[in-house]
């Protein structure tokens, strides 16, 4: 039988957590906006026609922070389209979807959706089929207070006083040949440069990401962020990472163990960024900003012919990829990743909050309901507050293709000081054990168990797309202390995340 165990010391702390690791993403594709955070007429919408149901799941996953508007969509879109009374808005193609944008909502709309969900936004402006200028009137329209062309538009729209939107993103996935505007690395170190020093004229207050690379298998990797930091390092504060995970078909053992590709991924990244700062003899450390990410369980093709089937429509149904456990075990994997560097990943945005690659699904007209990943996030936004701690962990491992020793479990150790509390959080990967697990606390006290938090399920293909509760966390009373050898003991069911909250002594 396997066995594992971990050490946690008080004194070997890993980083301070960012609440802004809890973040989403919105884009104008598909239905994530239209019916699905926006339609008027639905009987749960409320007078704004914001679905008050989605709201409430919002709230429930713990989301602290919004991407907004793109995505592929940012790319060809002038926020000027989005504002102002909405009948006279244009209707445009959509070219990176190829769908109709009717521009119904846009960034007035969304401030206050915002500000309803509570949750702080991320704005990215059009790099690809625009520039300086429109990234600098868009900066004047949400943050200064007045007095200007744009900031007196803004007043003329209802909204008086500025949004003081802190972080803006410049551009979106400029490294990829998918992108509408895609540039070499040179091409967009300039035009990024450029516009983030107009943007901070405009703004001394606001925080800018760079784009990085759009995933770990990019060919430009990471020569991308090496040559774009050259222009970009001393005007922005985040680069940008993105990364999808499919390869449910090679089996679960290398599915589960492309985790250590991201992290390998965060890495090589965070290096990069160091050699930047060293070359240019710079005192500012870079961070991360992850805003997208997630299990990609859909092949491009498929979306592809799904967009080209039937042609500009309006918010057509694409990509509603459904998520069975398996799929959600690796998105807990990656989201632990958030918390393992928490000294440089201070934003992750999940993609995408509604019906696309989503944790919360809507059915036009109808019902709300959840997919098993909206359980690992919630649980880690609410408990995977604090430092993480530099845990030591003795577990057997496996090799999965070019995947070599891999742990059994997959974990990541929290302490929230203000709570006097440890949350660990763990990913079972082996497929048909049970794993005894013994936690030793070390500068803690004895600990007291809290709880214990499961989810998993006899058949890892099993979904909530049509019995909704079919997945789903639920409570155990395993949990076994030793106060005098300081340790919880508790047993891992095969294919399963876990999360257990232990007491501490201050």
């Amino acid at each position: 039988m396997k066995k594992a165990s971990m050490i946690i010391n008080r004194n070997f702390t890993k980083g301070q957590i960012d609440p802004r690791i809890y973040s989403s993403f919105v884009e104008h594709m598909g239905r994530v906006v239209y019916s699905g955070i926006y339609e008027p007429g639905h009987p749960a919408a409320d007078e704004d026609g914001f679905r008050a149901d989605v709201l409430d799941k919002v709230k429930e996953m713990g989301v602290t922070g919004v991407r907004y508007p793109g995505g592929n969509f940012v790319s060809c879109y002038d926020w000027r389209d989005g504002v102002g009374p909405a009948e006279k808005r244009p209707r445009r193609l959509e070219i990176a979807w190829r769908s109709i944008e009717t521009n119904q909502f846009g960034i007035n709309e969304f401030m206050k959706w915002a500000k309803k969900a509570g949750v702080e936004p991320v704005f990215a402006v059009n790099l690809g089929t625009r520039g300086i200028e429109n990234a600098v009137s868009m900066v004047e329209y949400c943050n200064i207070p007045g007095g200007t062309l744009y900031s007196d538009l803004r007043k003329e729209h209802g909204v008086e006083k500025p949004y003081g939107i802190k972080t803006w993103c410049l551009g979106n996935e400029m490294d990829g040949d998918w992108q509408v505007g895609h540039k070499t690395a040179q091409e967009y170190g300039r035009i990024a440069q450029e516009t983030a020093k107009a943007m901070k004229l405009v703004d001394t207050d606001i925080q800018l990401v760079s784009c990085g690379s759009s995933k770990s298998s990019m060919s430009t990797y990471p020569e991308w962020e090496a040559q774009t930091l050259e222009y970009t390092y001393p005007y922005v504060d985040y680069i940008s990472l993105h990364q999808y995970y499919d390869g449910q078909d090679r089996g679960t053992p290398y599915f589960l163990a492309q985790a250590l590709d991201m992290e390998n991924y965060i890495r090589t990244v965070i290096g990069t960024c160091d050699y930047v700062k060293a070359k240019k003899r710079s005192d500012k450390e870079l961070f991360i900003s992850f805003d997208e990410w997630g299990v990609w369980s859909m092949a491009d093709k498929e979306v592809a012919a799904q967009v080209d089937e039937k042609p500009w429509q309006i918010a057509p149904k694409i990509s509603e990829q459904i998520y069975s456990l398996e799929d959600s075990l690796l998105f807990a994997s990656m989201m632990m990743n958030f918390l393992k560097y928490s000294d440089r990943i201070k934003i992750a945005c999940q993609s995408l909050l509604t019906n696309i690659s989503a944790a919360i699904m809507t059915k036009q007209g109808g019902e709300v309901w959840v997919q098993p990943i909206f359980y690992p996030f919630s649980y880690m936004s609410r408990y995977g507050r604090g430092q993480t701690l530099q845990s030591v962990l003795d577990c057997p491992t496996y090799d999965a293709e070019e995947f070599k020793q891999v742990p059994y479990l997959d974990s990541v150790a929290v302490y929230n000081q203000d709570r006097s509390e440890i949350s660990v959080f763990l990913v079972n990967r082996s497929e048909d054990e049970t794993i005894p697990f013994c936690i030793r606390l070390e500068d803690f006290g004895a600990g007291t168990p809290v709880q214990h938090i499961e989810l998993t399920s006899e058949d890892k293909k099993a979904t909530n797309q049509y019995r909704h509760d079919t997945v789903v966390p639920r409570e155990l009373q395993d949990l076994i202390a030793d106060p005098v050898n300081h340790t919880v003991t508790c047993e891992l069911k095969p294919l399963s995340w876990n999360m257990i909250r232990i007491a501490v002594e201050e």
